[in-house]
């Protein structure tokens, strides 16, 4: 597990991450979204010992990671702009990894590298910035270190690249327990990897939830009611978080599991109700919404 407990950091006069404190389980996919600025990859930084907190601390496996070797050992960071040794390969890459990380599988390095086309013995210079992420995935991915974190994991891959890494994220986390920390400054990205999802506001942490009891907890329903009085009857027995109007046409966000609601809509009467899925933006919106935030503004414009 990591912990990141009150951490602080900041750059002269500029805050970059203040009092911010988060937890993240073994074996599930953690997903940190957020504005550029919002002190994402400064946290990253930190996390891995790049970068050390002028407050609080942070443990990976209840080790403190500063100045901690063993700790460091058990993480890969891949950074959104990845360094290369100037006029290396591929291979090269691959085998100074290896001489970092006992664990390196240089035969599935190999492996991935031509899945993905990428020629071991190109010059990386001449790749494109796409394939320059793919290039650190699979090094990251072959280091085989319990914890892999990934700053904007998915910027610069094509559509077919981004179900590759997610798949390959699945399948280490199923044979050997990895667990992926991922940052965005896009929620749709993460909608269908993250287990849990944390969302950074100007350095400190606005949200953190599991995805599953958000969306067990949280419910969207269009209805067209018989009369007045019972819409009246449907908002005091629901905790409404949105409420939206189309002619007679009503859409709510509710507080309710999908059986609560189900048995509170069996008792109003209506013309027309339909229960309808809800995204991951749909739900930070709402639960943003609540604390006082509009995150519309903050991470959706």
């Amino acid at each position: 597990m990591i912990e990141i407990n009150n951490v602080s950091k900041s750059y002269g006069t500029q805050m970059a991450v203040k009092n911010l404190s988060l937890r993240m389980q073994e074996h599930e996919v953690f997903g940190m979204v957020g504005t550029n600025g919002a002190g994402k990859t400064t946290l990253l930084r930190m996390m891995c010992g790049v970068l050390t907190p002028d407050e609080g601390e942070i443990r990976i496996d209840d080790q403190i990671v500063t100045d901690n070797p063993i700790a460091k050992s058990k993480l890969f960071f891949i950074p959104d702009d990845p360094y290369y040794f100037p006029n290396s390969t591929p291979l090269e890459m691959g085998e100074y990894y290896a001489s970092v990380y006992p664990e390196f599988d240089m035969q599935r390095f190999l492996h991935l590298l031509t899945n993905f086309q990428l020629d071991k013995k190109r010059k990386i210079s001449g790749f494109s910035k796409g394939m320059k992420k793919q290039l650190a995935i699979i090094i990251g991915i072959s280091a085989r270190t319990k914890y892999l974190f990934c700053d904007e994991t998915f910027d610069g891959l094509d559509p077919v690249m981004r179900q590759a890494t997610k798949s390959l994220f699945a399948k280490d986390m199923e044979e050997r327990g990895l667990t992926p920390i991922l940052t965005s400054h896009n929620l749709r990205e993460l909608e269908d990897i993250c287990d849990h999802v944390g969302l950074l506001h100007q350095g400190g942490a606005l949200l953190s939830k599991d995805i599953n009891d958000m969306k067990l907890s949280i419910q969207k329903v269009q209805v067209v009611f018989a009369n007045e009085e019972q819409q009246q009857k449907f908002e005091k027995q629901c905790d409404v978080l949105i409420h939206k109007q189309q002619g007679k046409l009503h859409i709510y966000t509710v507080r309710k599991s999908r059986a609560e609601l189900e048995m509170i809509m069996g008792g109003i009467s209506n013309i027309f109700c339909e229960m309808l899925p809800l995204t991951l933006e749909e739900i930070f919106i709402s639960e943003t919404e609540v604390v006082g935030y509009d995150i519309r503004k903050i991470i959706l414009a």
